[in-house]
């Protein structure tokens, strides 16, 4: 069995505070391909209230490190006064899907008794990525018998046969601020409405577990493969496989990068992962401390 190596080259996307929607953050990046080598990155940025809003830059992989353009303006806004994207949105999955590209994202809500509401949302572009409109005001991803709690950060793949969605799913809360959640999923013939019955694909290791967040799955020569991040006291990444893409067998071991030593971006905890395989040579860009608050990091496969 291959072990994955990485090397780090640090910080590539940074917030860049002449953007009034990226004075902060840069979190979760979600990739589309574009064109060749080209892709276009897409992530949340703060703004000066700390409410979060998507946007991009794009890359050409021959030199990931390297960002060729920054979008000035966000691709996704706040949600209306209510709804539950209305303080903050995040790209979690970007697929496409005929002539339109889908955009699966995190809708952020303030709570009362718990800190905060989380469900999985979906907005639709028709002009290549550079604009979105909501599919619905009211997310895809809502409490539902089996889900009772917070249901979130959807990734969306087609198996050949249907549509799976992966995503985060809340078991409880241990106290007002601290939720507990693992990965989940969910099956669709259209990916739009889905269906859900329970089914956990990656549960906690042990009582020390907290969160299992931000599933990225691909299928890779008939072996399902998901790098997610997992936190008891601070988020690290952790990696899966499968031959069915339901039945899942946790490798942890074989993700091959953690936190640095020293002073680093990701000294204190890494998440978040994408990973992108570009002729063969994996490139991987992840958040490190603070939840991605100086930017995102890159490595590649060694």
């Amino acid at each position: 069995m291959r072990i994955h190596g990485w090397e780090k080259r640090g910080l590539v996307i940074k917030p860049d505070q002449k953007f009034w929607w990226s004075c902060t953050h840069a979190m979760v990046p979600t990739p589309l391909h574009i064109a060749g080598s080209v892709y276009r990155i897409y992530f949340s940025g703060r703004d000066r209230y700390n409410r979060s809003h998507i946007g991009y830059v794009v890359i050409d992989m021959h030199d990931p490190a390297v960002v060729l353009e920054y979008s000035s303006e966000p691709v996704l806004g706040l949600g209306a006064l209510g709804c539950f994207d209305d303080n903050g949105v995040t790209p979690s999955c970007a697929v496409r899907v005929g002539d339109e590209i889908r955009l699966y994202y995190i809708g952020w809500n303030p709570g009362v008794t718990v800190r905060m509401h989380l469900f999985g949302g979906l907005a639709v572009s028709k002009d290549g990525g550079n604009t979105f409109q909501r599919w619905s005001q009211a997310p895809i991803l809502e409490r539902c018998p089996t889900d009772p709690y917070l249901n979130t950060a959807p990734w969306a793949v087609w198996s050949g046969e249907e549509w799976r969605l992966y995503y985060v799913c809340g078991t409880g809360w241990r106290h007002q601020d601290l939720p507990r959640y693992h990965i989940r999923m969910a099956r669709s013939k259209d990916g739009l409405h889905w269906q859900r019955d329970g089914h956990v694909c990656i549960d906690f290791a042990g009582e020390h577990e907290n969160a299992l967040a931000r599933p990225y799955v691909v299928l890779e020569e008939g072996i399902w493969k998901m790098w997610f991040a997992h936190k008891g006291e601070a988020y690290r990444l952790g990696y899966a496989e499968s031959q069915d893409g339901c039945l899942w067998e946790r490798m942890d071991e074989r993700v091959g990068i953690t936190v640095s030593s020293g002073v680093a971006c990701d000294s204190e905890m890494i998440e978040y992962a994408a990973v992108i395989n570009h002729h063969g040579q994996r490139i991987m860009y992840y958040n490190g401390n603070d939840y991605g608050k100086d930017g995102i990091c890159l490595a590649v496969e060694a």
